[in-house]
């Protein structure tokens, strides 16, 4: 495969230390379906493979819509079995996996996040939102509910009430609001959002890969665990951390008064 990969759905590009993954289907909204899941997938795995990919971005093609939801249409095709061993399969699948990545995951929140939208950015680390953006899980407006995860990582990262009445309601929400319940980190004037978003993500690059992904396991293991467990759990991760060689260069170059250069090991 390729540096670059253009599938039908989904494009991806290497910039530096950056993978961008675009979901490319902006005349469908960015709506998720089965082949562009797929392909995510796929988009997801190269860049884990990728040395030189130290952050990854995912956008939305166009400027109206980061990810405006499921195709309704190939929902209302199926059945529960059907649905639960199809599209169901491979949208939790695929969302737990940018969500167990080891790499720092960036979402670029374009325009539109409503239901797959905004269970996908549930499954990123860090969400810069355009301010004209809208979220939201409006599932409940089509006599379904969030079923793509975003039912259980929502109460688990924002105030339980203010996540049923979202869920309840089927209500949009601005940036502004988004920001302030803590869905996204900030909200960014559309012209400045991909510069704001490289820039995170460069600054972030620069960091060891090594101990980002160590960082990234303890606090995902953790939050699954008793803060005692989580706690020793941590104790032991640090231990791991001074073991390597990045964790030296680091204290080193404070010491000389110094940039620190990190190699990964």
């Amino acid at each position: 495969m390729g540096k670059n990969m253009n599938m039908e759905n989904v494009t991806t590009k290497v910039e530096g230390p950056l993978g961008v993954i675009t979901i490319n289907r902006p005349q469908q909204l960015n709506a998720l379906d089965v082949p562009t899941l797929e392909q995510l997938e796929a988009a997801l795995a190269e860049f884990e493979r990728n040395n030189e990919v130290r952050v990854i971005l995912v956008t939305g093609a166009g400027d109206k819509a980061f990810v405006a939801g499921g195709d309704i249409a190939d929902l209302n095709s199926r059945k529960g079995l059907a649905h639960y061993n199809e599209f169901a399969e491979v949208v939790h699948r695929v969302f737990r996996r940018f969500e167990e990545c080891d790499k720092p995951t960036i979402g670029v929140i374009n325009g539109w996040a409503l239901g797959g939208g905004t269970e996908l950015l549930l499954a990123l680390d860090i969400r810069l939102v355009a301010e004209e953006a809208k979220l939201g899980l409006p599932e409940i407006t089509l006599g379904l509910f969030p079923g793509a995860g975003g039912t259980q990582r929502i109460i688990r990262q924002i105030p339980l009430c203010r996540a049923k009445e979202l869920m309840f309601t089927g209500d949009h929400i601005t940036a502004g609001e988004a920001v302030s319940l803590g869905l996204c980190n900030r909200a960014v004037p559309r012209d400045q959002l991909w510069n704001e978003a490289t820039e995170l993500a460069r600054r972030i690059a620069t960091k060891s890969p090594l101990v980002l992904k160590l960082l990234k396991r303890n606090l995902r293991h953790g939050s699954e665990m008793p803060l005692g467990a989580a706690l020793a759990h941590e104790q032991a991760m640090i231990g791991l951390v001074l073991d390597s060689n990045d964790a030296h260069e680091g204290c080193e170059a404070f010491l000389d008064k110094r940039a620190p250069s990190f190699k990964g090991n």
